[in-house]
């Protein structure tokens, strides 16, 4: 390219060459709206019929025409009342809705060709532009005008964009393997989770993914327990003052549940802190107690948009990996460095490698003071710098009550994910006035770190499947091996071996199916299970177990206590 190009002004642009693209096929069509988006664009039609995916080839054609004439995006401005009648008498109701509502008296267009839309832009300077762009597009979907299910069903075609024809290869393999991995069809296949529509946004553990769930549950705890915190659990509804005084009533009482007892109004509680804070103020604390480490696998609801769902990753109720850390202001760099040292721990046994973001007080929202905030980023900044980690600078993404480090972490196709967070906050213990007694007797007040390593178990769950596509490690599999008898008459020596293994901790499984072994091998396979034993004869004579690898193939012949330290290492 000779020139550096916005990205998302080139995304914009290209939904309006789309849109010059339908109305050239449908010239009845009624245009929607059409914005740059993560990793491309859309624009909506009202259209006299249905599309179809032969649809989305024609059109490329079209706009890749558009481009190359490399027509000149103009800009202009017109009234109001200007705009409102040019689509009133062009016949282009959703457009002429959208100049209705415009506030104060002016219009912006941008037209090329002759091809005129209303809006704000920016645009490139020509459709010529695009030539050295990787882009397509890439789907058709329905989406309601505004949101809103009242309004007409619009259709909605998607498009993907980048800077290069190789970036565009890139995201399109990566997708490619992400659908390999999409740990809603895995957790199918593998028999750990189920969703039902008696319950829309509620998972179903099954057996398998129970095990999964605690054995990654049973780490967490020894690894906090050895981080010196202690667990708590608070109850899921609580009462609407509760909310009020923390704050969430004002700032997210729409993502929550309600419910009336005893004619009291209560709230399902969509976080787990104001629960955490009443555990402390149920009696008064030394400065000799702080830091208080709470820790809690606490249940919470938030309502999400049933359009919003997706698998364990978005779901209306989910389990977080709270803990609320009560200190003393002197405290609170050396409490930051030590939850960085317990997300490093974590984080690497599991192989995921991180970057860091640092968000400060948002515009708009906000609870504590001016000076609050300001000692919680400087702290917050002064913990970053010491442990020498670059981070990102997020200005104004904090969370109402604090800033917060957030950590990303990169899974094995390259994808991010928002996990660990660490929020510092004075406000929380203002409004609740929290006490403790310092060393010269006075009432002084604490501050407290909130903080997430995994996040939404569900969600976390969700990601390593797809981060390990389903192939665990085998100290989290939820069958670290399973017994394959040749046949019939091998079935009592694959019973003793299942004996042995089960009495040594290992989870192990026996598959006595009147299937071939090739079969049951290649079942075995399918689940992922990291260790298939197969006995027959020689085995038998021999008192050893035939020891095939996931993704490895044969390992030879083995005795049961090699395997065992094979899997305990």
């Amino acid at each position: 390219m000779d020139k550096k190009i916005n990205i998302e002004t080139a995304r914009h642009s290209l939904s309006h060459i789309l849109a010059a693209a339908v109305l050239d096929m449908f010239p009845e069509a009624k245009l929607g709206i059409g914005p740059a988006i993560e990793n491309g664009f859309y624009y909506d039609f009202d259209l006299p019929r249905t599309l179809i995916p032969e649809d989305l080839p024609l059109l490329e054609k079209k706009m890749r025409e558009i481009i190359k004439r490399d027509y000149k995006f103009e800009q202009y401005d017109e009234s109001k009342k200007e705009a409102v009648d040019f689509y009133e008498k062009v016949i282009q109701p959703y457009k002429e809705e959208i100049a209705s509502g415009l506030e104060g008296d002016k219009a912006s267009f941008y037209k090329f060709n002759d091809f005129v839309d209303l809006c704000k832009g920016p645009h490139l300077d020509s459709t010529g532009d695009l030539k050295d762009f990787g882009w397509k597009l890439d789907k058709i979907a329905g989406a309601y005008w505004k949101g809103d299910e009242k309004n007409p069903m619009l259709q909605r075609i998607y498009g993907l964009a980048f800077t290069s024809k190789e970036e565009l290869d890139k995201f399109l393999n990566q997708r490619e393997e992400a659908g390999k991995r999409d740990h809603r069809k895995l957790g199918e296949q593998l028999d750990l989770f189920s969703f039902h529509e008696e319950g829309p946004g509620f998972p179903f553990w099954h057996p398998k993914g129970m095990v999964l769930w605690n054995t990654l549950l049973d780490w967490w705890r020894d690894e906090h327990k050895q981080a010196g915190y202690s667990e708590i659990k608070t109850p899921i509804i609580l009462d609407r003052s509760l909310w009020e005084k923390s704050g969430h009533w004002d700032h997210y009482k729409d993502n929550m549940y309600f419910c009336k007892i005893d004619n009291r109004d209560f709230a399902v509680k969509p976080m787990n802190c104001p629960g955490s804070i009443l555990v402390y103020k149920s009696r008064l604390h030394s400065y000799r107690e702080l830091p208080i480490k709470m820790a809690e696998i606490g249940l919470v609801h938030r309502h999400e948009l049933a359009g919003v769902l997706h698998g364990l990753l978005r779901v209306r109720q989910f389990h977080q990996d709270d803990a609320h850390i009560y200190c003393e202001p002197k405290q609170i760099e050396q409490e930051i460095l030590n939850i960085i040292d317990l997300m490093d721990r974590m984080y690497g046994r599991l192989g995921l490698k991180y970057h860091v973001e640092l968000s400060t007080r948002p515009e708009k929202g906000s609870i504590g003071s001016d000076e609050m905030w300001k000692k919680a980023e400087d702290a917050l900044k002064k913990s970053l710098e010491d442990k020498k980690l670059e981070y990102k600078l997020n200005p104004g993404d904090g969370a109402f009550y604090g800033p917060k480090i957030d950590f990303h972490i990169e899974d094995a196709i390259g994808r991010t994910w928002q996990l660990g967070t660490i929020q510092l906050d004075f406000s929380m213990p203002e409004r609740f006035d929290l006490e403790y007694v310092a060393e010269d007797g006075s009432k002084e007040r604490p501050v407290m770190l909130h903080r997430v390593i995994f996040g939404s178990i569900e969600r976390f769950i969700g990601i390593l499947i797809e981060h390990f596509a389903g192939a665990f490690p085998v100290w989290l599999a939820p069958i670290q091996a399973i017994v394959l008898p040749i046949a019939d008459r091998h079935i009592k020596y694959a019973e003793k071996i299942q004996k042995e293994l089960d009495e040594k901790g290992v989870r192990v499984d026996l598959d006595i199916r009147t299937e071939s072994i090739g079969r049951k091998i290649r079942d075995a396979e399918m689940q992922k299970v990291p260790y298939m034993l197969v006995v027959g004869d020689k085995e038998i004579d021999e008192n050893k177990i035939a020891v095939r690898k996931y993704g490895e193939g044969d390992k030879g012949q083995m005795e049961t206590e090699e395997l065992i330290k094979n899997i305990n290492s």
